[in-house]
């Protein structure tokens, strides 16, 4: 009997069976995700993008767990030793691991210790061993029957050990047992760790003499130990109780205490726990920790992607952008409001030149010139030096400026790669990266788009994890955030564009190359002519497309052209024309309120206009308010007008600072020196939590203290204990 994937989806995610159905049945239609979450929410009831995820993830994983189980139905059947009883056992199972221990047994395997006993006749003694019925003689006496030197079989310790080899594999190849013994393991198996080399310096120096139980270690431990591992500093063993793994498998396979056999199966208990339970439940158990704690480190990781996408716009911003080196100098670009390139050079300000005089000359010529109202300097080499200088020049230039330093992590990917060179074929490498750092500030999430996730500096161990997984996570996070802000049609690059629903990168660049052919879009349906964008991607797509000052003005919101008929009978319900839309139509529900006798009804307005209940909050919520980009409710960017030294701080100073990253143990905090000081999770509040997320995101604007400093590493402690946060 299989079991019902919608009914234990629902239960899973809680939601209803209804909802889950009506999700499923919109995916096998080949919809994506963001369009079902965005454009289908009164067909599943409202299900967000995060859990209509989850619901394609486990729909997946129990799809494949199904084929599984039909193939391990056909392959025993194929044997002849399909039972009621055996297809039961298969068809109740929840997951994979349990389908394969029930085949386990019924697996062909390479040539092991059992398959030769076998071969050489032993198979009935093994039998009767296991039948523990008799009481009177020596096991020996009955071993003598099976005594055949031309079978190598040369005495009774020859023909014992082969029975028990027999034995020791039935013992290993018992699927409940298995099972048992794995919860056992997963619940007190402690995880030792020793160093190779106990006199070598490395990160890894806490695991050098440890142990730790497995269901309470941290997940970034596991990492760290991995790596260790790896990297060959670290020797790992799991380590169980032996004896207590033995008596739970005796309680099952010694039937009788009083029999022959008693002091051979207790060997063969041992043996079997030891050479063949043992060594796969490790492999098993460690294959487990690495993938909860990837799954974790991942969810993380999506989660600081998010938020680092979701970063608030800089709106109005003409920027010098610099970044920072020493022997080459550092590179600079300068951009207007629209990220559009102005001039690029080159300053010299930090060793070996050192020209503080021509660098202050230079910018101040630029930001003269350009009207330049922010700087943005990146923060890898040379950063603090270079801020150190702007920041001198800021104060006694006279010009209204501020600076803000930008996570440079992945610029310099992205600037060497085959999309830069693309884009800006005529501009060097390092000048492409300057541009990249000052557009970041002006839009994070159409810059960031650009390069890989795993590059963009917000993870852990990224390097370490299953990459097929890592990259699909994170893939789907810049889907969900790019649909969920939408793009502008007439000026998004194929990067941006290939993220939204339905479109792909060969799609992407057609719909570039059309707009370069035939000039701006003016009208939502002209996609249907770009090359290999068919009614099913217009379907997809067309809502998260915006047209400014296109012919109609519902093409520059997230109203879908499907839902134009109802938008339009809702604006004529208020008594407004379609041109009233342009900047937002802030009362429209005291209108429609007043056209329905003065209360608005969301459920009788939806009934007369023939569509769902949350479509018509939806349209009503783009006419109040169209393409209201959702970033407007994230943090805004902390700028600077002075610079603070390693040197200033002193502990028990309050500061402002930026969340640059949340991990398992803490959150790193730039508070405006070189190094990112760190709140750990102890400090991060009053009350316990069980992660840092529950606290901080990546871009929040915290108030810390600092509690300890340690000059020689360079590393700050905070706390937001006791700090009043805004």
């Amino acid at each position: 009997m299989a079991i019902n994937i919608i009914e234990m989806l629902a239960k899973e995610l809680g939601i209803r069976e209804t909802q889950t159905s009506k999700a499923v049945e919109l995916i096998d239609e080949g919809n994506t995700i963001p369009f079902i979450s965005r454009y289908r929410k009164d067909a599943t009831g409202g299900l967000t993008d995060e859990v209509l995820r989850q619901l394609d993830d486990r729909l997946k994983y129990l799809r494949n767990l199904e084929e599984r189980k039909a193939e391990v139905i056909r392959l025993i059947e194929e044997q002849g030793k399909l039972t009621d009883e055996l297809l039961e056992e298969i068809g109740k199972a929840e997951v994979l691991q349990r389908v394969e221990d029930i085949y386990k047994p019924y697996k062909k395997k390479r040539a092991t210790r059992a398959s030769k006993a076998k071969e050489r006749g032993l198979e009935p003694l093994a039998m009767l061993i296991l039948e523990q019925e008799i009481k009177e003689g020596s096991p020996e006496d009955y071993a003598r029957d099976y005594v055949n030197p031309e079978k190598d079989v040369a005495d009774e310790a020859a023909a014992l050990a082969g029975a028990c080899d027999i034995i020791a594999e039935i013992i290993s190849d018992d699927a409940d047992l298995t099972g048992e013994l794995r919860d056992r393991t997963m619940r007190t198996a402690v995880l030792e760790t020793k160093a190779i080399d106990a006199e070598a310096e490395s990160p890894y120096e806490i695991y050098y003499d440890a142990n730790e139980g497995i269901s309470k270690i941290p997940n970034h431990r596991i990492l760290a130990i991995n790596r260790g591992e790896k990297e060959k500093f670290l020797n790992v063993k799991l380590l169980t109780d032996n004896e207590a793994m033995e008596r739970q498998i005796a309680k099952k396979y010694i039937t009788s205490r009083k029999s022959i056999w008693v002091e051979l199966m207790e060997a063969t208990i041992a043996d079997s726990y030891k050479r063949l339970i043992a060594p796969s439940l490790e492999r098993e158990a460690r294959a487990a920790l690495t993938e909860r704690a990837e799954e974790e480190a991942i969810k993380i990781f999506g989660e600081n992607t998010r938020n680092l996408l979701m970063v608030q716009p800089v709106k109005g911003a003409r920027i010098i952008s610099i970044d920072p080196g020493y022997r080459t100098g550092c590179k600079v670009a300068v951009l207007d409001e629209t990220g559009k390139l102005l001039e690029y050079t080159t300053i010299f300000p930090t060793a070996p030149r050192n020209d503080v005089v021509g660098t202050e000359r230079t910018l101040d010529k630029l930001a003269r010139k350009h009207n330049i109202n922010t700087i943005v300097i990146g923060n890898g080499t040379a950063s603090r030096e270079t801020e150190e200088i702007v920041a001198a020049w800021i104060r006694k230039s006279g010009l209204e400026l501020k600076y803000t330093i930008v996570n440079e992590a992945g610029a310099s990917v992205y600037s060497a790669s085959k999309l830069a060179s693309e884009e800006y074929p005529d501009l060097d490498v390092t000048t492409r990266g300057a541009m990249s750092l000052g557009r970041r500030l002006q839009d994070p999430l159409a810059e960031l788009v650009k390069i890989d996730p795993k590059s963009i500096g917000v993870g852990q161990y990224q390097h370490d994890m299953n990459q097929s997984k890592l990259e699909h996570a994170l893939g789907n996070v810049v889907e969900d955030c790019v649909n969920k802000v939408g793009v502008d049609l007439n000026t998004a690059s194929p990067s941006l564009l290939s993220y939204i629903a339905g479109i792909n990168m060969g799609i992407a660049k057609n719909i570039v190359a059309y707009r370069e052919e035939n000039g701006v879009f003016t009208d939502r349906r002209q996609l249907l002519k770009v090359a290999k964008l068919g009614p099913k991607a217009y379907t997809q797509c067309a809502g998260f497309l915006r047209i400014a000052d296109g012919k109609n003005p519902l093409d520059n919101t997230s109203v879908h052209p499907e839902s134009y008929d109802a938008a339009k009978k809702v604006l004529d319900k208020a008594g407004l024309k379609l041109a009233e839309l342009t900047g937002g139509v802030s009362d429209i529900e005291q209108k429609l309120a007043e056209a329905m006798g003065g209360k608005l009804s969301i459920k009788n307005l939806a009934n007369e206009l023939e569509v769902g209940d949350m479509t018509l909050r939806d349209i009503i919520a783009e006419i109040k308010k169209p393409a209201r980009d959702p970033r407007e409710d994230a943090p805004a960017v902390v700028f600077r007008n002075d610079v603070r030294s390693f040197e200033d701080l002193k502990e028990g100073m309050e500061l402002t600072g930026t969340v640059r990253n949340v991990v398992d143990f803490g959150a790193f905090v730039d508070i405006g020196v070189k190094h990112d000081g760190l709140v750990h999770i102890s400090q991060l509040a009053d009350k316990f939590i069980k992660h840092p997320m529950d606290v901080v995101a990546v871009a929040d604007t915290v108030n810390v203290r600092i509690i300890s400093i340690d000059t020689a590493k360079q590393r700050v402690g905070l706390t937001m204990k006791g700090v009043k946060q805004k």
